[in-house]
């Protein structure tokens, strides 16, 4: 395996266990009838996790920017992938609505929206800027752009963690395939 399959298996990983996240906080907050601790937990580990995971891609982002301005050739089919709506930032923009609202049944509407956008605007979002990076980026490229290194693999694999042994009764995690 060389060193870009190897970063694109944990920007991969890293999307399938934020989906799964998602999914498993929208339905415990959905199923939960009144405030517990165990639900409040889960749902702090998964914020946390959320935050960390869509902070990082929006960052990521950011380089893929910067690396179309320093070298135009790169921009072929950049401005309509720029322009779609599902930015990261929309995506922590409904996180916090949905926090704001908060861990009972009556704020599953909010938690659904979250869920609906991550699923919808935000999924087709990466995926078009994942095939247009793919289609244009060097090694070196790959590397400035996902920042990933052993360092980060090991939070976000702590993160997830933390996320698993707090989920409540009743309450699974999707399952993801881990590719690194």
């Amino acid at each position: 395996m060389n060193e870009v399959e190897l970063i694109r298996g944990q920007l991969a990983l890293e999307r399938q266990h934020a989906a799964a996240v998602s999914h498993a906080l929208s339905v415990a907050v959905a199923q939960s009838r009144d405030r517990t601790e165990s639900v409040d937990r889960f749902r702090e580990t998964s914020v946390d996790y959320l935050v960390w995971a869509l902070s990082r891609f929006e960052e990521r982002e950011q380089v893929f920017l910067d690396l179309i301005r320093e070298r135009p050739q790169l921009s072929d089919g950049a401005e309509e992938v720029f322009a779609l709506h599902g930015t990261s930032r929309e995506a922590l923009a409904k996180l916090e609505a949905a926090l704001r609202a908060g861990s009972d049944a009556r704020a599953a509407p909010q938690w659904a929206d979250f869920l609906q956008f991550f699923e919808g605007a935000w999924r087709t979002r990466r995926d078009a800027l994942d095939k247009l990076f793919a289609q244009h980026a060097r090694i070196t490229d790959w590397r400035a752009m996902s920042a990933i290194d052993a360092d980060s693999i090991f939070a976000e694999r702590e993160r997830y963690s933390r996320v698993r042994e707090s989920l409540p009764v009743g309450i699974e995690l999707p399952s993801t395939t881990s590719r690194v």
